[in-house]
């Protein structure tokens, strides 16, 4: 990576950066998934919103001295996604083995930085957010540091541009520097009436929700306002901080000690910013037509106007389209007026309470060893087409409900079933009963592929145990 602002500005000299890379999408369904959420998505171009945070953000910052957290469902793709960046992130990325929210997220970097500097300068950075500017970026981030050098804790405001409902505000009090200001409060997603005031007023800016500070003050606010969690940090040095996560609450960095806090600083951003957090904002922020549509994939637009058509399942055609969102994949479809697009996590909730597995995975899911996609399923079947890159190699593995049927259709497989090993080409195929130890491999240098037919009363993707796995995978 090209040399950074951090090798030359004295102020962010030895600072660290942390990248929150976790969370599942709900607002950009059906294209997030929370196997998929929208961090790891191109939503603007070939770069993911994780790979050009991890861009921006080795800018400023050394790779050392970066930390990324995720969680266990997704480490494995946004390791691979942020080692075409920077190989050395690889090895600087952290998992949650569940989602506990942003401030538990935090202080596991915490762990890693306060060993090595105390009193360092930490800066926190959503994966999922759109920067322009990157000038003004790392000028606004010396801004924060300078100010957290001196024990505030600092967070950007955005000069809001209309009276958004979906954004957090902050109210900025005195001025500290030229741009920068002692914050005199926080106000949550405001309905309309409150946004338009705040707009006039001018001493409201939206919230980033990227903040710095130092890294002894942030843990001298976790202990004296969230208590839980500071027993379950200062518990760490006799088991392993992952243990327990799962009995720590939920809580945000926000409301868990950020809106506690008496030494709260603003800087005014230098820099353009969207958290992309609704299909408007991927429509507003895209490139238009002649119709001021905005148009991805296999789409035939006749008479639209206003209107955000992707399709990543086939030929979308649309009609007479004024206003609307229209997002097609290979199994789902959403339609929704542009002024109507918060109403997008309301068909997630209904989804979840039917039960349907269209919120948790496309058809084609992405894991360490390669991908599957399922073509068919029913009642006691499923068909799955099976990709494994070259070197990849799935877990010694069991399923108790269900049985197997290999063939493959390219490439040449590496099986293993019960004792036996075998290779198989292409229309070769092979048998896996029920509680039958297997694994598949590809030995070769070209992608295998196979179909998989299972059969069986139970189908789902936790009738797996695993013995041995290569991705540190093996059921416990």
């Amino acid at each position: 990576m090209s040399e950074n602002t951090a090798q030359n500005d004295p102020v962010l000299a030895g600072a660290y950066a942390i990248v929150l890379a976790g969370g599942s999408g709900t607002r950009l369904w059906p294209l997030s998934r929370n196997l998929l959420p929208k961090q790891l998505l191109a939503l603007d171009g070939a770069r993911t919103l994780v790979q050009q945070t991890m861009e921006r953000v080795g800018r400023v910052f050394d790779a050392d001295k970066t930390w990324v957290v995720t969680n266990e469902e997704h480490v494995f793709e946004v390791r691979g996604q942020i080692r075409e960046i920077d190989p050395e992130l690889d090895r600087r990325t952290l998992s949650e083995p569940i989602g506990r929210n942003t401030l538990p997220a935090i202080l596991m970097a915490l762990d890693k930085i306060a060993a090595e500097d105390p009193a360092a300068i930490c800066a926190v950075f959503p994966s999922d957010h759109l920067v322009g500017r990157p000038e003004g970026f790392a000028a606004s981030l010396a801004q924060a540091a300078g100010l957290a050098r001196d024990g505030w804790f600092v967070t950007f405001g955005i000069v809001p541009a209309k009276p958004e409902t979906g954004y957090g505000y902050i109210r900025r009090g005195r001025e500290l520097a030229p741009d920068c200001y002692e914050v005199q409060g926080f106000t949550e997603k405001p309905d309309l009436a409150t946004a338009k005031q705040y707009l006039a007023g001018g001493d409201y800016f939206w919230n980033s929700g990227m903040f710095v500070f130092r890294a002894d003050v942030f843990l001298a606010a976790a202990a004296a306002h969230a208590p839980e969690i500071w027993a379950w940090w200062e518990g760490r040095g006799g088991a392993p901080l992952r243990e327990g996560y799962a009995l720590i609450p939920d809580v945000s960095v926000d409301y868990g000690i950020i809106e506690k806090m008496d030494r709260l600083a603003m800087v005014k951003a230098a820099f353009d910013w969207d958290d992309l957090g609704s299909w408007e904002a991927v429509y507003r922020l895209g490139a238009k037509d002649e119709n001021a549509c905005s148009v991805r994939g296999d789409v035939l637009p006749l008479d639209c106007h206003g209107s955000l058509l992707i399709s990543e399942g086939g030929k979308l055609a649309a009609v007479g389209l004024t206003g609307m969102i229209v997002i097609q994949t290979r199994d789902a479809t959403l339609v929704c007026p542009i002024d109507q697009v918060q109403k997008v996590k309301d068909v997630v909730n209904s989804l979840k309470a039917q039960g349907s597995s269209l919120v948790e995975a496309h058809v084609t899911v992405r894991r360490p060893w390669g991908s599957y996609t399922v073509l068919e399923d029913g009642p006691h079947f499923k068909i799955k087409r099976i990709m494994v890159p070259p070197g990849g190699r799935l877990s010694l593995q069991k399923h108790h409900h269900r049985t197997e049927h290999w063939v493959v259709i390219s490439g040449t497989a590496q099986v293993q079933v019960g004792d036996k090993e075998m290779l198989l080409v292409e229309n070769q195929s092979v048998d896996i009963p029920k509680t039958a130890v297997h694994r598949l491999s590809n030995p070769g240098k070209v992608p295998v592929e196979i179909i998989e037919v299972q059969t069986g009363p139970y189908l789902e993707e936790d009738d797996i145990v695993r013995f041995d796995d290569v991705y540190g995978r093996t059921t416990k």
